[in-house]
């Protein structure tokens, strides 16, 4: 499978993710549920496409639902679908985002965001592939493969009870973390020449790449909105630019959020610099243990909930 084909390109040279995309060729191939983690803005959505375009299921509906963007009273139905009468408004039969996708593949992204009765009926479907409508008593039966997206903590709702565990392991099956971006400087010259190719396509205007000072700017910023971020700065400076070579003036970035991807810590702010030792300890020692928050707790002999408090706050 070509990382380049489906839906959208994955441009990566990191290990990081270069290791993922090994993965995700092998989980394509079989049927199993993929919980995708990661922060918003990675490309969460670009690894499910790829997955599914990867899979047997490639010529089939790959539908994407934004779990967090339906408030919880349509969420059933746009997930479920509605007969005629069911509530007000429902003028008629409809056909909601599981059997849109019978045969392919749906991705529910934000999956932490559901609410837990919601939660029970997708437990469901996984397990049975049977649900009904909204208002209807007939059962519905769909052969879809189901993979989920979050970028909060599900294990920390999990055990306050905002998330069901056995939803959890049945969605857990694999899992696939997509580390942020300023964990993998060496995918930003990458990425960022992608953009500038095909804005400039769009545009029509006709960039040679970067100036030092540029690049040396996108590669030290810490890009809290990830891949997106960078996509829209790209953009940005694909409009503003009138140089053969973007500049650092065109690229609009905010001076707050240089951290320093090589640990080197900012001026001389004492605060500034214990938090870089501690995102830079922290992060180690995550790497160490997979990623697996609950054993990481252990060695740095803390909460886990702590832990994810701290991995939130220092950015890591």
């Amino acid at each position: 499978m070509n990382p380049n084909d489906g839906y959208q390109k994955i441009i990566a040279k990191s290990p990081a993710i270069l290791e993922q995309i090994e993965i995700i060729e092998r989980v394509a191939k079989t049927d199993s549920s993929v919980l995708i983690l990661g922060e918003s803005g990675v490309g969460k959505e670009v690894f499910a496409g790829l997955i599914h375009s990867g899979s047997r299921r490639a010529g089939a509906p790959f539908i994407k639902v934004n779990c967090a963007a339906l408030p919880e009273g349509l969420l059933e139905s746009e997930l479920f679908g509605h007969v005629k009468g069911a509530f007000t408004n429902a003028v008629s039969n409809r056909q909601g985002r599981f059997e849109m996708a019978d045969g392919g593949t749906i991705l529910l992204d934000e999956i932490g965001d559901i609410p837990l009765p919601l939660q029970a009926k997708i437990l469901r479907v996984i397990q049975e592939r049977k649900f009904e409508k909204v208002g209807s008593d007939i059962t519905v039966t769909v052969d879809v493969r189901i993979i989920a997206a979050t970028n909060k903590d599900i294990e920390e709702l999990v055990q306050t009870g905002k998330f069901r565990a056995d939803l959890y392991y049945r969605l857990n099956v694999f899992p696939i973390f997509i580390p942020p971006l300023r964990r993998r400087p060496e995918d930003i010259p990458e990425l960022a020449r992608f953009f500038l190719d095909n804005y400039a396509r769009q545009g029509q205007k006709e960039f040679e790449g970067f100036t030092e000072d540029a690049l040396s700017a996108l590669i030290s910023y810490s890009w809290p909105g990830n891949v997106r971020e960078l996509q829209n700065c790209i953009e940005r400076a694909c409009v503003i630019g009138r140089n053969k070579l973007v500049g650092k003036e065109d690229l609009f970035m905010k001076q707050g959020d240089f951290a320093g991807t090589d640990g080197q810590i900012p001026g001389r702010n004492l605060k500034k610099a214990v938090n870089v030792f501690k995102a830079n300890f922290i992060r180690k020692v995550l790497e160490e243990n997979g990623w697996n928050q609950t054993e990481a707790a252990r060695v740095l002999a803390i909460q886990r909930t702590y832990l994810s408090k701290l991995i939130r706050e220092l950015g890591i």
